[in-house]
């Protein structure tokens, strides 16, 4: 078992294919000569997602979406990693290769399955998450809300209708109570913006009628006439709520917990203008522009960033033929990171913590070196001012990946499909060396 591993053992058992620092062109001796050292309160992390990694989220919008049919899934979560009883390990893993901070969401369709009915015992649940990471002294991130919502929220309307944002406070309030001190950082929301990324999408814009469908075929499902889910929902109805909803839980939380790191993550791509007519001023006023308003007054921003996109005339372009591409299609392009923690501080003054950055790919060695070059770009931002205070991989584990399901391997650590059986790749002990070091 992992837990039962020294870290000498899981050095062992990865095998001939853990690349030394040696071998690192970036941890070779005349890049650390050079090297940027951290402040020693660095975060160096891992993240995963509540319904990506727990299993059997069936109160959740998720749940009821995956069992359409027909279904933008490729199939439904089921399992997942199973997480919600395995925990433990999945923690014992982020001590044992070597970083400091665990990032998790916590789920609030298992927090408040019916409206005004709260479960004592998932707020118990990640409680001892909490307390179990302080007891191996690793930071804690929680994440308050990561995309899912409880069915019966969605089947009012969800985020488009403001109205909703009340029982969202109310359920930051009794979370915030129910946790107690054990974590240092928080996200009100991750991605909020990332409707409004996508909706630029050439791809996801020709789904946008099966997500139609969906949707009424959800809301038939538990006797609703609507269900808006947070990715599929009107941005334009949407953000006003969202960002309402982010103000008011800041003020509810810190009133609780006035020591927190109190934030919010932002999807954040390295946006380009295409050759000629592009709408890229458009794109960014209606992606970001909005969000890097609502977040001046906030203790950090959460970047999250996994490559460029290019900006034609009404859209996003697919990538060039030549690029190598992610199981996702993305082009492989860690440089990206750099960009945008440079543009988030200067749009919004605030301190940057990377929440998310990775890749989707089944070639580990790859993933090696996309954290190799996106974590020597956070270096050059570093150098340059910007205040960069964590990097946390997406993900600590290949898990659920929404509409991809399992087909996009994202995690530093691999789950057998059959036995949930836990596999540290050489990524992970990779990423926990530069975290060993506390530079770049």
């Amino acid at each position: 078992m992992i837990d039962r591993m020294s870290r000498r053992r899981l050095l062992q058992s990865a095998g001939a294919g853990v690349v030394t620092a040696a071998a690192s062109p970036l941890l070779g001796a005349t890049a650390a000569q050079n090297a940027h050292r951290l402040p020693p309160g660095f975060l160096w992390g891992a993240a995963t997602a509540g319904h990506q990694v727990e299993g059997g989220n069936v109160n959740s919008d998720s749940w009821v979406s995956e069992h359409l049919t027909p279904s933008a899934f490729a199939e439904p979560s089921g399992d997942a990693c199973d997480s919600w009883n395995r925990w433990r390990e999945d923690i014992d893993i982020v001590k044992r290769i070597g970083l400091n901070t665990y990032r998790f969401g916590i789920e609030w369709s298992r927090i408040e399955p019916e409206r005004g009915e709260w479960s004592l015992a998932a707020l118990a649940h990640y409680r001892q998450m909490l307390e179990y990471c302080a007891k191996l002294g690793l930071r804690a991130m929680v994440t308050y809300s990561h995309f899912t919502v409880p069915r019966w929220f969605a089947a009012a309307g969800g985020w488009e209708e403001a109205a909703n944002v009340d029982p969202f406070v109310r359920f930051c309030e009794k979370a915030a109570r129910a946790l107690g001190t054990g974590y240092s950082h928080a996200l009100t929301f991750n991605e909020p913006n990332l409707a409004a990324q996508l909706s630029w999408q050439p791809d996801f814009r020709q789904a946008m009628s099966l997500f139609a469908m969906g949707n009424a075929a959800a809301a038939r499902m538990v006797g609703s006439d609507r269900f808006s889910s947070t990715l599929t929902a009107n941005p334009a109805r949407v953000v006003p709520n969202q960002i309402a909803a982010h103000h008011r839980a800041v003020e509810a939380i810190k009133t609780i917990r006035p020591d927190l790191q109190l934030g919010l993550s932002l999807a954040m791509a390295d946006e380009q203008a295409a050759a000629g007519d592009s709408a890229l001023e458009r794109k960014i006023a209606a992606v970001y522009t909005p969000w890097f308003d609502a977040v001046k007054k906030d203790d950090f921003v959460g970047v999250q960033t996994y490559g460029r996109n290019i900006v034609g005339r009404d859209a996003d372009l697919p990538p060039p033929p030549q690029v190598e591409r992610t199981q996702t299609g993305m082009e492989f392009y860690p440089e990206a990171l750099e960009a945008t923690v440079k543009w988030v501080a200067r749009a919004t003054g605030r301190p940057i913590i990377v929440t998310e950055n990775g890749v989707a790919t089944a070639d580990d060695k790859r993933r090696v070196v996309y954290i190799d070059r996106a974590l020597a770009g956070l270096g050059r931002a570093m150098a340059s001012g910007v205040d960069v205070r964590g990097y946390i991989h997406w993900s600590l584990l290949d898990n659920f990946e929404w509409n991809r399901a399992y087909t996009a391997q994202f995690g530093l650590v691999s789950v057998d499909r059959q036995t949930f059986a836990r596999t540290v790749k050489p990524s992970a002990l990779h990423l926990g060396r530069y975290a060993a070091d506390n530079r770049l």
